[in-house]
Order: C-alpha cells, then sequence, then structure tokens
C-alpha cells in the first residue's frame, strides 16, 4: 500500500515537472522579440523561434512587435511667426530596432515620442508664417523626422517617416483664403475665356487671309491660262501664215496671183468695220482686168 502511494506522489511530481517545462517552453513569433530578465536583471533578448525559459528565474520581461507602426497624434495647437494659431495633427511611422533600450530607455515610449513630436512642430512652425507653413509640408515633414529620429535613437527606435495630417487655420482665415482661391479661379477662368476669344479670332482671321490667297491663286491661274491660251492660238496664226508664205514662196507665183491675192485681201477687209480702203493704182488695174474678163466671159455666152 506504501509502494502505491508513493508511485502516485512520484507520477504526480513528474506530470508537475513536465507541465512546468512545458508552460517554459515558448515560441516567438515571426517579427516579435521577447526582453528575457533574469533574477530582476537584463538577460538576454529572445528572437523569432523556439525557447526554454528557467522556471522561477527567468522572465519575460516585454514583448515587442519589429514591424512598422504608425500613431495618429491628436491635433496640436502652434502660433506661426506671424501670430496665427492653428491645429496641426501629424502621423510618424516607426520601427523598433533595439527591443532592450526600447524596453529600458524611456518610460512609456509612445507618450515620450508624441511629446517629442508637438514641441518640434512648435518650434518649426514658430519660425515660419502662416503661407510658407501651407506650401511647406514636405520641408516640415523632413526636419521633424530628422528630429525625432535622432532623439529616438537612444530608445531604440527609428522613425522612418512624418506627415502632417491636417493644418486647420482659424475660421476667418479659411472664409478669406477660400475668397481668395474664388477670385482666383474666376481670373482664370476670365483668362482662359480671352485667350479662347483671342484664338477663334485668330482662326477666323487666318482663314479668311487663306481665303484670300486661294481666290488671287485662282484668279492669277485663270489669266494665266487665258494669256496662255491666247498666245498659243497667235502663235498657231503666226505659224499658219508661216506655212502658207513659205508654200507660196515654193511654188513661185507671177505678179498676177500676188495681185490677185492681194486683192482678195482688200476684199476681205472691205468686209470689216473699216468706212474708208485705199486701193494702189496697180490693184486697181487688175481689178479692171478682171472685170474685162468677166464682161467677155458674158458675150461668149449670151452668143452661143
Amino acid at each position: 500500500m506504501d509502494g502505491i502511494i508513493g508511485f502516485a506522489i512520484l507520477g504526480i511530481i513528474l506530470l508537475i515537472v513536465l507541465i512546468i517545462i512545458i508552460s517554459n517552453v515558448k515560441i516567438v513569433p515571426q517579427a516579435h522579440a521577447y526582453v528575457i530578465e533574469r533574477l530582476g536583471a537584463y538577460s538576454t533578448t529572445w528572437d523569432t523561434g523556439i525557447h526554454v525559459k528557467i522556471p522561477f528565474v527567468d522572465k519575460i520581461s516585454k514583448k515587442v512587435s519589429l514591424k512598422e507602426q504608425v500613431v495618429d497624434f491628436p491635433p496640436q495647437p502652434v502660433i506661426t511667426r506671424d501670430n496665427v494659431t492653428m491645429q496641426i495633427d501629424t502621423v510618424v511611422y516607426f520601427e523598433i530596432t533595439d527591443p532592450k533600450l526600447y524596453s529600458y530607455g524611456v518610460e512609456r515610449p509612445l507618450s515620450a515620442i508624441e511629446n517629442l513630436t508637438a514641441t518640434t512642430l512648435r518650434n518649426i512652425i514658430g519660425d515660419l508664417e502662416l503661407d510658407n507653413t501651407l506650401t511647406s509640408r514636405d520641408t516640415i515633414n523632413d526636419k521633424i523626422r530628422i528630429i525625432l529620429d535622432e532623439a529616438t535613437d537612444a530608445w531604440g527606435i527609428k522613425v522612418i517617416r512624418v506627415e502632417l495630417k491636417n493644418i486647420l487655420p482659424p475660421r476667418e482665415i479659411q472664409d478669406a483664403m477660400e475668397k481668395q482661391m474664388k477670385a482666383e479661379r474666376e481670373r482664370r477662368a476670365r483668362i482662359l475665356d480671352a485667350e479662347g476669344e483671342k484664338r477663334s479670332q485668330i482662326l477666323v482671321a487666318e482663314g479668311m487671309k487663306e481665303s484670300a490667297i486661294l481666290k488671287a491663286d485662282a484668279v492669277k491661274e485663270q489669266k494665266i491660262r487665258e494669256a496662255q491660251g491666247e498666245a498659243e492660238a497667235i502663235l498657231t496664226v503666226q505659224k499658219a501664215n508661216a506655212d502658207a508664205l513659205r508654200m507660196l514662196n515654193e511654188a513661185a507665183p507671177t505678179d498676177k496671183i500676188i495681185q490677185l491675192k492681194s486683192l482678195e485681201a482688200f476684199g476681205k477687209a472691205a468686209d470689216g468695220k473699216a468706212t474708208k480702203i485705199i486701193i494702189p493704182s496697180d490693184i486697181q488695174s487688175l481689178a479692171g482686168n478682171v472685170t474685162a474678163v468677166r464682161e467677155l466671159w458674158k458675150d461668149d455666152v449670151a452668143k452661143s
């Protein structure tokens, strides 16, 4: 009986030891790290994988995420150099590079980053006027990031970037800015309308100019063609006359035939609009001879 009880107690003790060993086996997931303390002092940092801690001696002091983290801080009141109070909220992107420093470097790291961001933002905006604040977001972001990154190195934190989420001036300044933007848009619209009208008039003038040029070219082409036609006609007539004279010369005509041709030419001239025609004496005698020949031919016909 005592032996059974002893085996039972031993089994219970072994079960308790097994439970304790299993409970002290830890698996660190990806992108995480565990800070381990031994007897209250920092011992080591567990990376991703399986680990076993000594019961009652080792303790997981802090579980740290190594992923990039985003913190959206509420709006902070800041005053510009020209004494304009505005509300600016910031977004900080950071990651933990040293879990040990993050655990022991500063109390409540996120609160420390928030306060440091607000202080840095006030210092930077205090050197700028309202207009520069509204148009220099990238410059302000870079300045804040550099200052925060340097300050948080001792806390095991790396600030990747800082963004000004909203910049809210006072209501009266917003109204003035809206009126200014409206006036600017109306001015641009009028400029665009004027440029469009100007362009339209230019196109119409260019169209009329091109039309006038085309009409002038058409008239010019017509006159050139008419002149070319007249010149070709004159050349044709002259060529025909030259050919006629050449053929006449080749035929060796007598004086009588030449005088007869002259008479025919004067006959054509008489059909025109001339009111007076002066006929040379030799042509007159030739005409008389022709008349005499016609009379004799008529008498012969009558006798027969």
